[in-house]
């Protein structure tokens, strides 16, 4: 199965050139539109694969920080991208996507099939249930400013909502290096007794050198074709009547991540279900814990205008996702209908976001 996707994203390759050809010589908005994410859909897998190399040759903390660097690489260009010409709401939107769209659609996708397979599946109940209240403190860190623009009237421009924001970005960062130094030093134990993830170690295919050479080469292609898809975004969206919130929750989120969703599926379907489970978990994570940071960080910088002050559905919807999945997650095991369950969520926020201008 993996054989076979794996040549669809070679395929996908193609897209690369024709989306320069369509970005750089036509005027043609839809088409660029189109054959840029499809390029980027090829990038994200390519990025994925080069950073797995890495990890592959170096020690648990190297490989945690370049999964958190580089795992989410393309959410953060697009968004950098994003709010330079002021499209905050899609950035917003695009965040809440890929936080649900790791924890429910995911994760949902890993226990459907994978239950489809095997009966029941067990997981580590230990490290996930850490990983699951990591994302109750990102909900906390997502809801808070919002809550306090509200409770103050001030709006998200206000110094004081983005003195919020900035003392609760720093807060979140701090957390999720803490969590590496848990994770990688004081408590590795609780992590690495999975034989599950021992046994899917493999050997590498390619140097460190040759790797980052790929990894730098992907991140420059996959630049140039977020600034495509982001110059083009506001016609193309007033083309076909889709919004900002409906944009940056489905398409960006799926396209930025799909590599990452083959990959768990693949572990899924093999009942190494930790593996899948922590894909999600931990990319979820990182959204909330290191891009939004930066986020924060950079619009300062540029005078960009980012704050922690989301759309309430949008944060609803994230308190839903965090929510089911801890609880599905409490007992280490599960089955297909929870997945069908997870998933449910997950199409239900998308109709609701569909419908939200």
């Amino acid at each position: 199965m993996m054989r076979k996707i794996e040549k669809i994203f070679v395929w996908f390759l193609v897209f690369i050139p024709i989306s320069y050809y369509f970005g750089f010589f036509t005027t043609d908005s839809m088409l660029t539109f189109i054959t840029s994410i499809l390029a980027i859909i090829a990038l994200a897998r390519v990025i994925g694969y080069a950073t797995n190399q890495i990890v592959l040759q170096t020690n648990p903390m190297v490989g945690g920080l370049a999964n958190a660097t580089f795992g989410n690489m393309i959410e953060l260009i697009i968004a950098i991208l994003a709010l330079r010409v002021g499209l905050t709401g899609l950035v917003q939107a695009s965040i809440v996507g890929s936080i649900i769209g790791n924890i429910l659609l995911l994760i949902g996708l890993s226990v459907l099939f994978g239950g489809l397979r095997y009966k029941e599946q067990k997981f580590n109940k230990t490290s996930i249930g850490i990983s699951s209240t990591m994302l109750i403190i990102a909900v906390a860190g997502l809801t808070i400013p919002t809550a306090y623009s509200i409770a103050t009237g001030l709006g998200s421009s206000s110094a004081q909502v983005q003195m919020v924001s900035n003392a609760v970005a720093l807060v979140l960062a701090i957390t999720y290096v803490a969590g590496l130094v848990f994770a990688f030093f004081t408590h590795k134990h609780l992590f690495d007794s999975s034989d599950e993830i021992k046994s899917a170690r493999e050997a590498p295919s390619m140097s460190i050198q040759k790797a980052v050479l790929i990894l730098l080469a992907a991140v420059v292609l996959v630049s140039i074709d977020s600034e495509f898809l982001v110059t083009e975004f506001q016609q193309v969206s007033s083309t076909i009547g889709l919004t900002q919130t409906f944009v940056g929750v489905v398409v960006i989120a799926i396209i930025t991540n799909i590599a990452e969703k083959v990959n768990a599926i693949h572990f899924a379907m093999r009942d190494k279900l930790d593996i899948a489970l922590e894909i999600g978990l931990s990319s979820a994570i990182q959204i909330a814990l290191i891009v939004v940071p930066l986020l924060v960080v950079i619009s300062q910088l540029f005078n960009f205008g980012f704050s922690l002050v989301f759309p309430v559905f949008e944060i609803i919807g994230v308190i839903f996702a965090v929510m089911i999945v801890n609880y599905l997650s409490a007992d280490g095991k599960c089955n297909w209908l929870e997945g069908v369950q997870l998933l449910s969520v997950y199409f239900i926020l998308i109709v609701a976001f569909y419908f939200i201008a």
